[in-house]
């Protein structure tokens, strides 16, 4: 829920600028990772900022439902440090 306070801008997050990327995790308190996913490409002001999900998750159910729900890459945790940098600079 922080996280899409922070998206929208609500209560001590009114005056941050939005991210230039989001790491995302399915698996999060409240709401799950589908969820703030899916938030946040119906939002029109939103949706541009790419999504990488980063996740224990090998299942292909998550990595399908992911990329169904637009994100920009999924990647499962623990991650390679060198193809993570690589990974960013493909998204510049």
């Amino acid at each position: 829920l922080q996280a899409l306070d922070y998206l929208y801008k609500r209560g001590p997050f009114k005056n941050k600028s939005p991210p230039n990327l989001i790491l995302l995790d399915l698996n999060i308190p409240i709401i799950n990772g589908f969820e703030v996913l899916q938030e946040i490409k119906k939002n029109e002001d939103l949706r541009i900022i790419p999504v990488i999900i980063l996740t224990t998750s090998d299942n292909p159910k998550d990595i399908l439902k992911s990329y169904q729900l637009h994100a920009n890459c999924y990647l499962q945790k623990p991650v390679d440090l060198n193809l993570f940098k690589k990974l960013l600079r493909t998204l510049e």
